[in-house]
């Protein structure tokens, strides 16, 4: 069998792959719980999670089990018919999140467009909007997807610059400002349709709104007639220590969106969840998927949800994220190479001491990774830290020491 070495395969992505990531200098082949494995044998703690996707681990032989099984019974039918999978699973996850309805889709990007075409159209056929007049508030800082409707939104230039012209219908307010939503609905609630937000701001830097802000923004929204869209694709199925993040707050989303770990990385699968009187705007033919609903993801995002449940991941992610927290404190106040750390349950981040600009993170990362472990800044200056909701106390405490030699060597 033809072997290669990370060199020859980062060789072969550079020539053959667009441009379009940056990723770390390591090669991974194997995975199996906290742990990856490069082409060369060196082991690493995954503290990136594939962006929150394998929340349950690597290859959780429960999960493959099952994608196994399904894999070998059907796999695709597409939604011109019924299949065996679909049905189960959408009571599944409609009585495991407390909505009446499911519309399964793919990737994250996929579920957030979903979400907005419900939104406009309950807006004009539910509020009574003008047509062609219904406005979605957003974020400033947001990151639900690269779509070209999704990048019109965003106000991170490298991600919109030159693939305009953009998507209008959107208007964008400061993060953790309730007043600033309370404003814009003062001056156009007739008009607006939803709120859309991320109960913490991943791709960001994980930034944590004050305490409040997402009841007062949904309490905004019911006053309006609003509907409150949560974009949990990053910090939901138990990652922030609860099951969602908006649970921190007892909030019920109208709109709520899955994505990522809902399959605990083995398939594409995401999901938009809400109650009747707003899913059932969508009649067939106004929107679809081939893929969307097929009986293999359905078949693993079932036994990838009761794997979270089963193991009581979230009650491991809250705990083990409030001592990781604590620990790395420590750090920060004794070195000032660091800045600060913020998160909730086991989605967190590093402020490193320098500029956006600086090297200094990145190459904080190469460190980490010549140690055994892998992270990756986002923002220049913060390195998110989110490892699989399996890990224990003994091995997050092995992770710690690793930081915490990897500041000592940074600070010299």
């Amino acid at each position: 069998m033809e072997t290669y070495t990370s060199e020859q395969l980062i060789a072969l992505e550079n020539k053959y792959g667009a441009h379009n990531y940056h990723p770390l200098p390591v090669v991974l082949e194997r995975g199996e719980g906290v742990y990856v494995w490069d082409v060369e044998g060196k082991k690493y703690y995954d503290f990136l999670s594939a962006y929150s996707a394998v929340n349950q681990g690597h290859c959780h032989p429960r999960i493959v089990a099952k994608g196994a099984e399904q894999l070998s019974k059907l796999t695709l039918t597409s939604r011109a018919f019924y299949n065996a999978e679909l049905g189960k699973y959408e009571e599944f996850l409609s009585k495991l999140f407390d909505f009446d309805k499911v519309l399964p889709m793919n990737s994250g990007a996929e579920a957030v467009e979903t979400a907005l075409k419900i939104a406009r159209k309950w807006g004009y056929e539910k509020k009574g909007i003008e047509n062609d007049k219904a406005v979605i508030v957003v974020c400033e800082g947001n990151f639900h997807g690269r779509t070209t409707t999704i990048i019109s939104f965003s106000n991170d230039e490298e991600a919109r610059k030159n693939f305009n012209p953009y998507t209008s219908g959107f208007v964008s307010i400061p993060y953790g400002d309730a007043d600033a939503l309370a404003k814009v609905l003062h001056d156009n609630a007739d008009n607006i349709c939803g709120f859309l937000v991320e109960p913490i701001q991943g791709e960001a830097g994980v930034n944590v709104p004050p305490d409040g802000y997402l009841s007062a923004c949904k309490q905004l929204c019911k006053d309006n007639n609003v509907l409150f869209i949560a974009d949990e694709i990053q910090t939901g199925i138990a990652r922030t220590g609860k099951m969602l993040a908006i649970d921190y707050e007892n909030v019920k989303a109208d709109i709520l969106i899955l994505g990522k770990a809902l399959s605990g990385g083995a398939y594409p699968v995401s999901a938009v969840l809400a109650d009747d009187d707003v899913m059932n705007v969508i009649q067939p033919g106004q929107h679809g998927s081939t893929y969307g609903g097929n009986p293999l993801a359905c078949a693993i995002a079932r036994e990838a949800l009761q794997v979270v449940l089963d193991e009581k991941l979230q009650e491991n992610a809250f705990e083990l994220g409030e001592f990781f927290r604590a620990e790395i404190t420590k750090l920060v106040d004794n070195f000032s190479i660091l800045k600060s750390v913020r998160g909730k349950g086991l989605l967190n981040a590093l402020l490193i001491n320098d500029t956006p600009e600086s090297e200094t993170a990145w190459n904080f990362c190469l460190k980490l990774a010549e140690k055994g472990l892998l992270a990756k800044p986002t923002h220049g200056n913060i390195i998110r830290f989110a490892p699989p909701l399996v890990i224990t106390k003994e091995q997050i405490i092995d992770c710690i020491r690793i930081i915490e030699e990897t500041t000592i060597e940074m600070s010299n």
